[in-house]
């Protein structure tokens, strides 16, 4: 049983940081791709990042591209979000997840496995 938990949420005045962490269990880690989603109120869930099995490989998307880094850490079966020069528009949930497969992908459909979410708050 493949589980993922999410820590790190908060609320952070905008400019502000914070590193979200999703610690995984249950499978070997390092063998496959991660990613982070996330959904605003009212919204529906979106990609935000992806990592392939060995971290070489990272894709984001346009609205988090140069402020977002995701990155892991496989020897921790831990994926990480560094997330920097928060906006309001970065307020959601945000949810780690994993497909069954090594290559990143952007497709949530292609995620099996999914975390309970962590919320984070970018006040004005």
């Amino acid at each position: 049983q493949v589980r993922l938990v999410e820590s790190g949420g908060g609320l952070v005045q905008a400019g502000g940081s914070l590193r979200l962490s999703c610690a995984a269990s249950g499978r070997t880690f390092s063998s496959y791709a991660m990613g982070w989603f996330r959904q605003a109120p009212g919204k529906e869930r979106e990609f935000v990042a992806a990592i392939n099995w060995s971290g070489g490989s990272t894709y984001y998307v346009d609205s988090v591209k140069g402020r977002f880094t995701i990155s892991r850490d496989n020897a921790k079966n831990t994926v990480y979000l560094q997330m920097n020069s928060l906006k309001p528009e970065d307020t959601a949930v945000y949810y780690c997840a994993a497909p069954d497969f090594s290559d990143l992908t952007i497709d949530a459909l292609s995620y099996e496995f999914w975390g309970q979410g962590t919320r984070v708050t970018v006040s004005s």
